[in-house]
């Protein structure tokens, strides 16, 4: 072998080396989760709506506002100590899945109901909030609590959102109720409003919304029922992401970054949560 096709060999080889060398170098530097991908960033990127108080909607300042923005927010604060590191993308609700499996956003927090049917499809974080049905009934009205709509029994008028499963959701809360359903929300408000129905069967959150906002005007009938648990999601696969995730909404639920949870709990439903007791960390 001459000279130059040893040196042209030696040179090879050294390219080879090389390459592999930069190749594993660039493997390790390479973030190798979720959690670094998002430090490295230096955003968070959530998934949301923008069209359900108190959950996500748009204020009248033109700002994305809600119990999900700040859910965001929280895990932002934990991954950067700055709560306005996070990016929300606005989606349907059709859409919060497949955002998340396909990678548009690191995680999702849009009022979205945990089933096992879903978390075959995603890997749910720790719940948020415990979401069900109550009765909201107007000040004005002739029943004052739920004990008198029981009590009532086929004179009470219910409205509700129509869907297939209306009347009977309505009559796992009030069996002997008249259920009156309407295409859509607001005009089932309008129902309560002018006394054509007694009450509206309508989700917690939203119940408790409407009567913060509307001090004297209405009235939570104090029953609610068909609990559902509300958390955020991330890709299935990640167990350091789903970690990081629920260990900075834990935290916010019961450790110290609880009174940043305690205010938006305050300002979205108008409740005071107490304070976790200290000591045995459970309730």
């Amino acid at each position: 072998m001459n000279k130059s096709r040893i040196l042209g060999v030696a040179i090879a080889g050294s390219s080879l080396i090389l390459a592999a060398v930069l190749g594993a170098v660039s493997a390790q530097s390479a973030p190798s989760n979720k959690l670094e991908q998002v430090l490295s960033r230096g955003k968070l990127i959530v998934g949301t709506g923008s069209d359900s108080p108190p959950w996500h909607f748009i204020d009248e300042k033109g700002k994305l506002v809600g119990m999900d923005i700040d859910m965001g927010r929280i895990v932002a604060k934990g991954l950067f100590d700055d709560p306005s590191k996070v990016e929300f993308v606005q989606e349907t609700s059709d859409s919060r899945i497949p955002n998340v499996v396909t990678d548009k956003v690191d995680m999702v927090c849009h009022y979205m109901t945990v089933t096992a049917g879903r978390a075959q499809k995603v890997a749910f974080t720790i719940p948020y909030y415990r979401e069900g049905v109550s009765f909201l009934m107007s000040s004005k009205g002739k029943y004052k609590d739920y004990a008198a709509l029981s009590k009532a029994g086929s004179k009470a008028k219910v409205g509700i959102l129509q869907n297939v499963y209306a009347e009977d959701l309505a009559h796992q809360g009030l069996p002997k109720s008249t259920v009156l359903q309407y295409a859509s929300q607001a005009l089932a408000w309008g129902a309560l409003d002018s006394g054509r129905v007694d009450a509206v069967a309508t989700d917690t959150a939203s119940a408790a919304w409407l009567s913060s906002r509307n001090k004297g005007k209405y009235i939570d009938s104090g029953f609610a029922y068909a609990p559902n648990s509300y958390s955020c999601a991330v890709a299935q696969g990640d167990q350091v992401w789903l970690n990081f995730v629920n260990q900075a909404i834990n935290e916010a639920m019961s450790g110290e970054q609880f009174g940043v949870y305690q205010a938006s709990f305050k300002k979205w439903f108008g409740i005071t949560l107490p304070q976790p007791k200290i000591g045995f960390p459970r309730p």
